[in-house]
This record gives C-alpha cells, sequence and structure tokens, in this order.
C-alpha cells in the first residue's frame, strides 16, 4: 500500500470530513479524493462513506484504519531510527560501569562523549559486574563494562585488558618481599571481596585448584573499604595495580607481586546481542577503546 494515500485516508477518517482534512495537509480537495478513490480501489473495498456532515469510515474502512495506524507508526519508527545515524543525535546512553572503574574513567568518558555528541545523555550507574551484567541483559544498560563476567549468549564481550593483581598491605607491617608466591599468600591475614565480587572469584580460581587456601579475616564490597582496612593495619589485601592510583599514597601501602603464575583479570566492554547498536552505542565504544588502547589503558585511567 501507499503510505501517502494511506496518510490521506486517515487524516480524512479523523477530521471526518474531506474539507477539513484537505486544509489540514494543505492539498486541494480533488487531489485527496483522488488518492482515497486509489486506494480505494487497489483495495476492493469503498472504505469512506460521505455524509450530509462530512465522512465516515465504512466497515472496511474501519478496519483498515487499525493496520493503516500501525503501519504509519513503523514507518513514522523507521525515519526515527535513521536520523540516529545523523551526526549530532540526541538521547540517552545507559552505561554501567563497576565502582572503582567510574572513579577513574567516568570523567574522561563523559568529557570525551560530550565532544563527539554533546546534545546526548551519558546516564551512570556504578555497581558489582554481576549486578550490572543482570541489567543488561534485562535490557536496563545500553553497554556495561564488567570484570570477568561468565558467558552468556545473550551478550558480546570484548576485552580491553588484562593487569595483574598485587598483594597489599599496610606500610606499618614489615616491609614485604619483591614477590609472594601463591602458596605464600596463605600466610597473610586477608581482606577480600566476598565472594560475589569478580575480583575475589578470580583470586578463588587460581588459588584453589592449587590447594591455597586464605586466611580471610574480613570482606567488604567496595575498594575503597578493602585498602582503608589495609591501611589501618587490619590485614592484606590482594587487587590490581590501578586500583591504588587514587588512595595508595594516601593511606601509605606497600605492594608485593604474586605468583607465578600470576593472577589476573579481564575487562570486558559488553553489549546486547539481540539488540542493534545506535549511533550513542557505538560512539561509546570507541570512546572506550581511546581510552583503554591495545597497549593499555591511559595515563590516569585505570583497568579495574
Amino acid at each position: 500500500m501507499d503510505l501517502r494515500q494511506l496518510t490521506y485516508f486517515v487524516a480524512v477518517a479523523d477530521a471526518k470530513s474531506f474539507t477539513r482534512a484537505a486544509i489540514a495537509l494543505n492539498l486541494v480537495q480533488s487531489t485527496l479524493s483522488h488518492q482515497v478513490a486509489l486506494l480505494e480501489a487497489d483495495v476492493g473495498q469503498r472504505l469512506l462513506a460521505r455524509t450530509g456532515r462530512g465522512a465516515v469510515p465504512t466497515e472496511a474502512g474501519a478496519a483498515l484504519l487499525v493496520h493503516a495506524r500501525a503501519m504509519l507508526n513503523s514507518a513514522r519508527k523507521a525515519r526515527e531510527d535513521l536520523r540516529d545515524l545523523h551526526l549530532n543525535p540526541s538521547g540517552r546512553l545507559a552505561v554501567g560501569l563497576p565502582s572503582q572503574v567510574a572513579l577513574s574513567m567516568a570523567s574522561p568518558m563523559v568529557s570525551k562523549m560530550r565532544q563527539r555528541l554533546p546534545r546526548a545523555i551519558v546516564s551512570i550507574s556504578e555497581g558489582i559486574s554481576l549486578h550490572l551484567r543482570e541489567l543488561l541483559i534485562e535490557g536496563r544498560l545500553d553497554v556495561a563494562l564488567l570484570y570477568d563476567p561468565p558467558p552468556s549468549p545473550q551478550l558480546a564481550y570484548r576485552t580491553l585488558t588484562r593487569e595483574a593483581f598485587l598483594l597489599v598491605g599496610p606500610a606499618s607491617a614489615p616491609p614485604l618481599p619483591k614477590r609472594v608466591s601463591l602458596a605464600a599468600l596463605a600466610g597473610y591475614p586477608m581482606v577480600l571481596p566476598g565472594r560475589a565480587n569478580a575480583m575475589r572469584s578470580q583470586v578463588d580460581s587460581v588459588l584453589a585448584p592449587r590447594g591455597v587456601q586464605l586466611n580471610i579475616v574480613a570482606e567488604a564490597g567496595v575498594v575503597l573499604t578493602l585498602l582503608k582496612l589495609v591501611g589501618d593495619g587490619l590485614g592484606y589485601t590482594a587487587v590490581p595495580a590501578s586500583m591504588l592510583l587514587h588512595d595508595g599514597n594516601r593511606l601509605r601501602l606497600q605492594t608485593a607481586q604474586i605468583g607465578p603464575p600470576a593472577i589476573r583479570n579481564r575487562l570486558v566492554l559488553a553489549t546486547p546481542k539481540a539488540r542493534p547498536e545506535t549511533r550513542l552505542v557505538r560512539d561509546f565504544v570507541q570512546v572506550v577503546h581511546e581510552l583503554y588502547p591495545a597497549d593499555g589503558p591511559r595515563s590516569g585511567v585505570g583497568a579495574t
């Protein structure tokens, strides 16, 4: 069916008058009548019945009206989607970031997005990777950065960076050796995230097959709390080096390398497979790759 003819037909049905519809459409009434007549010929049904006070849909017209509105709405939506290709689209991009990533990455990310798409709004949600992954699958996020997520048929992953964990202790404790073996970790009182945390899962996945059982004295889900507990002399922790960028010096901590083998995390960019990438998502992906190039994260941007 011709979308223009459907538009004219809906206009007459809504206005209940060829005259009023022609004025609204800025058309000559004869042109409008001719196009509606062509549509009636096409469907083989009388669609509008003229009355003394205007025009009303026939039974066939009422049936077509439902479909016509749906087709015109679909065409309107298609045009709106194509506008997404415009150089400066507007809209809201829902981004999920682990808290420590947000601390180091949110500012440069928002800054670069504003340079690229000044009319777009970046809405950041923070949380642990497990929760952000669920929000992404549910459709409540458009894109997310996740630590070591399990495979999912619903999500596409692009690895951004991998980073080795360090053993972190208080500066007031005896000096740490340059490197600590995996077995030796069992001798330190440890402060780690809970088992649902991706960082804890990565530590356990390396130590458990080797029979290394850690002495866990406390658990905390926020990295800043972990480092504060360590800085206060309540134990040691194992975190990637970038987590010390903001607070390592202030808290007076000391570090040692772990392994071999090293314990490494994996930061990935996750997007839903079922949803096509919009212009906002594509530009955000490009921004993320600028902040996390193949040779490592840019200065001042953490990888954890």
